[in-house]
């Protein structure tokens, strides 16, 4: 029922990844707070394992650019970076619900 789905199938014939980006609000602090709340999705330089993982790229695989070349590539300081692993979707859910929760507060 997605209004792209017509789309990823027409470009992307062999299925979609299972690798999303998203923007915390808040930055760096508030992206590192989520991260570090989350209890099943680990912390990982690369997105391709088997297992849940993210990446928060400002401090991790471009930790060397600046703010500015930051955004110019299209990094904002709150982006994070994460690849679905095979756990049960419920449990992926409930551990980024939590996250969310815990930076809601």
């Amino acid at each position: 029922s997605d209004k792209y789905h017509a789309l990823a199938q027409k470009y992307l014939p062999e299925g979609t990844a299972g690798v999303i980006s998203f923007s915390i609000k808040g930055g760096r602090a508030r992206a590192a707070k989520f991260i570090d709340s989350l209890k099943m999705i680990s912390l990982e330089v690369h997105v391709a394992d088997i297992h849940s993982c993210i990446l928060h790229p400002a401090t991790a695989t471009h930790r060397q650019l600046s703010d500015e070349q930051l955004v110019a590539c299209g990094i904002t300081p709150g982006l994070v970076r994460l690849s679905v692993g095979l756990e049960h979707v419920d449990d992926i859910l409930d551990d980024l619900k939590q996250a969310f929760a815990a930076i809601a507060q």
